[in-house]
């Protein structure tokens, strides 16, 4: 049986990221596309599916690079991604702000997920693959997705496949079968969203995850729609979901730190007090509030007082259990 893409996907993250030197296309097929057979057919199946792959991981932020992966032969083509591309500056805490790492999980959550990432290290050591553990902390994620209908939409958006689920809004007392062409996955306020085309209305649409109450069923061929160009699924589940209020939110930004704000941010300016800067962002409260936390001492909330109010609420929180 074929391997879900998801878990594809993870075992070729791990192995480009953790290898310590270029890895060649051969090594990566067979570690990680062993289902793809020698053959005219396999090998062009194996070839799509790399360049696929690839471009997917790139989306994501990865940086691929590529290099000789032999010593005496230049034509041997290898991947790798380096870590330092990867990784965030060091997040330093004082010792009573350490109780902010409470807010973070120290691993992958998702149990199908972390099934694949056993098996993928397993697999790579068995061919002969040096894997440094050290380098894959970068992609312990801190985000759980619990829903059953998570993975099989995320490997609807990654093929281009089109969808049918059993949906229960909450104005309703019946649920009703929507057929979607899912553009992507969107989290906020600790739940997740697909966003995409609803077939049967003709539009772009947003569903609550915790809301599909049955089995996601992909149907018709991989490929079979694009999504719009500039589509940007985070702004348009902010825009459809009532879920998704978003705020302009004022920053205090130690110099050096802060990358992701940095990257979206409205703005940048230095302010007089030597060591930081103002960055103004947009987002919701709850989504804000996450990200600011991860920062710990090198971000303070200058306003609106919604936000601010988020974060010295959630700092309280796991303050007053550590305490206990």
């Amino acid at each position: 049986m074929a391997q879900p893409r998801a878990e594809r996907l993870m075992n070729l993250h791990i192995l480009l990221l953790g290898a310590k030197r270029f890895i060649g296309k051969d090594a990566i097929r067979e570690a990680v596309y062993g289902d793809h057979p020698r053959g005219p057919a396999g090998d062009e199946a194996f070839e799509r599916a790399f360049e696929r792959d690839k471009d997917a991981l790139r989306q994501i932020g990865a940086v691929i690079e590529v290099g000789s992966a032999d010593a005496f032969f230049d034509d041997e083509i290898g991947y790798r991604i380096p870590t330092e591309q990867t990784s965030l500056p060091e997040i330093r805490f004082e010792s009573d702000e350490a109780a902010v790492l409470g807010l973070a999980a120290q691993v992958w959550q998702q149990a199908t997920l972390a099934k694949a990432t056993a098996r993928a290290l397993a697999k790579l050591k068995g061919q002969g693959v040096e894997i440094d553990p050290a380098r894959l902390e970068v992609v312990a994620p801190a985000i759980s997705a619990d829903e059953p209908a998570f993975e099989p939409l995320w490997d609807a958006v990654g093929k281009r496949r089109q969808v049918s689920f059993p949906y229960q809004r909450a104005s309703e007392t019946e649920p009703t079968t929507r057929r979607v062409q899912p553009w992507g996955l969107a989290r906020s306020s600790g739940r997740w969203y697909v966003v995409g085309f609803d077939v049967d209305r003709g539009a772009e649409r947003v569903f609550r995850l915790s809301r599909i109450v049955g089995t996601v069923r992909a149907t018709g061929k991989s490929h079979a729609y694009d999504v719009p160009a500039g589509t940007d699924v985070r702004a348009v589940a902010r825009r459809l979901s009532p879920s998704f209020p978003s705020v302009r939110a004022e920053l205090r930004v130690r110099q050096g730190t802060g990358v992701g704000l940095r990257r979206r941010a409205e703005s940048v300016t230095a302010l007089d007090e030597p060591g930081w800067d103002s960055v103004v962002v947009q987002g919701p409260v709850h989504e804000l509030s996450d990200e600011v936390l991860t920062y710990g001492a090198d971000v303070v909330v200058e306003g609106p007082q919604a936000l601010r109010d988020e974060v010295v609420s959630r700092l309280r929180a796991v303050a007053a259990g550590g305490m206990r």
